[in-house]
This record gives C-alpha cells, structure tokens and sequence, in this order.
C-alpha cells in the first residue's frame, strides 16, 4: 500500500489527475449542472455534487496511472532478474531488430 501511495503522489501522476479532472469534470458540470448554474439555483448540496463531479475523474486517472506505473516498474523488474534488456518506448526491447 505504501508503494501505491508513492506513486499517486508522484508529480506527474498528479498533474495527469488534475488535467483529467478539471477537463472532464467541468465538461460533466456542464452538462449535468448547468441548466441549475444558468438559472442561478446553487445550494450547498448541488456544490457538494459538483466537487465530487470533479473529484471522480480525479480518482479514475490516479488509480490507473498507479495501476499502470506499477505494472510497467514490475515488468521492467521481471526482465532484468532474467538479464534482459528493458523495453523502450514503444514495447521493443533494446538491441532488436525493429532498432536497425
């Protein structure tokens, strides 16, 4: 768990979570709150409901880019307890014919 929390505080991790969130969480307030926002009816529970239209994609995006930078430091791992060359952008190992 803690391995997991260090990397959801990672810099980069954050600054994709916060991207998603305020992209997708003012396109979903949009649509799900603005006909209240235009008509001026905001109370503390549709603001409630707001924070956390932006708080989820929040969430979404950490959980898989955790998910995902686990994944890919364990596979890399893997390969080098083997004595293999860790993959490159792209998926092709180092050296491989895809390089020449």
């Amino acid at each position: 768990m803690s391995e997991w929390l260090c990397v959801a505080f990672e810099r980069r991790i954050v600054a994709r979570g916060l991207k998603f969130a305020i992209v997708v969480g003012a396109l979903l307030i949009a649509i799900n709150h603005g006909d209240a926002l235009l008509a001026g009816r905001i109370d503390r529970g549709r603001l409630l409901k707001m924070a956390l239209t932006v708080v989820v994609p929040y969430l979404v995006s950490t959980f898989s880019s955790v998910g995902a930078t686990l994944e890919h430091r364990r596979g890399a791992d893997r390969d080098a307890s083997r004595g293999r060359a860790p993959a490159r952008e792209g998926g092709t190992a180092a050296g491989s014919d895809t390089d020449r």
